[in-house]
């Protein structure tokens, strides 16, 4: 939409194409939001006029039989590097008359390819012999012809049930009943669009809260800021030690284990931790043994354990990348307290013509930086 970066818009039934000139013409803005768990949402504004040809292609493909799915792929490109925003399904048109006929608004709004998953209810499809790692791979399968390829992490209860004891089934959609499965193990679900249109991961396994850092975001340092806005606010109170019950057979006594917060996979991002100020005993462990019960509760306690929350804006074109979500990305200028690496949270894309801006959350664990230093 301007020099140094490059928006692509893809539209289409199930397979998505470019979007023909006269498309990208009339789009306005576009925004999109990204959590690090549950579905990523968007919203297309589109100015026309009462003959334009998008009202029809909208509000008739998007929902007329045989075509029940419009997808939509929006794509950016920042110096060279693809980067796929949204891989999602129209979900709502909206359209605002304006002041005459020829400035009228068609608001476009949908979400990611889980809304799909979230369509069909399969209560009662049974899983005979099949651990909840191979339902979900199942499951997932069913979504191949949208480009979702499975990335299931087995986790550390794997449980193959014996047919002549019992034969698993599964209850809700194919979303809901995935997300519950990834809640019992302490893990997440969710789909993640590739650097290629039209190809998503659906990601099953523990939170990762480690690897390479994205570059820094840089605040009240002059000519080195990047940020447009950086806040952080540190609160104690939610503060919480998982605890986990384990029934002793012997003793007939349940067994408090306490559960700490660090994991390999969601490491200190801060030297000072909160003191937690309340137990929160983790239900539906007391039947495991005691390794897998305290593995499972340490997946679980990793969710509760960040008390510095950071909110801010930056300009895309200044920072010189796209900022993703769920990865680590460093900050410098913030003070003592927060400097470091912390966990993108979410994301908030807003593009509109000349303009690229970003609104992000971050989490961490503690204060004072782990490292004598942030990378740039």
């Amino acid at each position: 939409m301007f020099k140094g970066i490059h928006l692509t818009l893809m539209i289409g039934p199930a397979v998505p194409v470019p979007a023909p000139r006269f498309v990208l013409d009339a789009l306005q803005s576009v925004d999109i939001t990204v959590n690090d768990t549950g579905p990523s949402v968007f919203q297309l504004r589109f100015t026309i006029s009462k003959r334009s040809p998008l009202e029809t292609l909208f509000l008739l493909t998007g929902g007329a039989a045989p075509i029940s799915i419009l997808r939509v792929v929006v794509m950016v490109t920042v110096g060279g590097a693809p980067s796929v925003l949204i891989d999602g399904v129209v979900t709502q048109q909206q359209m605002l008359p304006g002041a005459d006929a020829a400035h009228s608004t068609l608001s476009i709004t949908g979400e990611d390819l889980s809304v799909v998953m979230r369509q069909i209810d399969f209560s009662g499809f049974p899983f005979p012999a099949t651990p909840a790692e191979g339902r979900v791979g199942l499951m997932l399968l069913k979504y191949a012809w949208l480009g979702i390829v499975p990335m299931v992490i087995p986790s550390v209860m794997i449980d193959v049930p014996i047919p002549t004891n019992q034969i698993p089934s599964q209850q809700g959609t194919d979303y809901d009943y995935i997300n519950e499965l990834a809640d019992k193990v302490g893990y997440v679900f969710y789909l993640e669009p590739q650097s290629t249109p039209g190809m998503s991961i659906g990601y099953w396994g523990p939170q990762i809260k480690v690897g390479a850092p994205q570059p820094a975001l840089n605040i009240n340092m002059d000519a080195h800021s990047n940020c447009e806005a950086l806040s952080f606010t540190f609160n104690n109170q939610l503060r919480e030690l998982p605890t986990v019950y384990v029934y002793n057979e012997l003793s007939k006594v349940p067994i408090p284990i306490p559960i700490p917060n660090i994991t390999p996979l969601s490491p200190p991002l801060g030297l000072v931790e909160p003191i937690p100020v309340k137990l929160k005993p983790i239900e539906g462990v007391s039947k495991y043994s005691i390794p897998k019960a305290v593995m499972i509760g340490m997946a679980k306690a990793a969710r509760t354990a960040d008390a510095v929350k950071g909110e801010g804006s930056l300009d895309v074109l200044r920072y010189g990348r796209v900022l993703q979500p769920r990865r680590l990305v460093g900050v410098r200028g913030a003070g003592t307290a927060f400097d470091g690496l912390h966990y993108v949270q979410s994301v908030t894309h807003q593009i509109t013509r000349g303009e690229y801006k970003q609104r992000f959350k971050l989490v961490r664990n503690g204060l004072i930086s782990t490292l004598p230093s942030v990378p740039a």
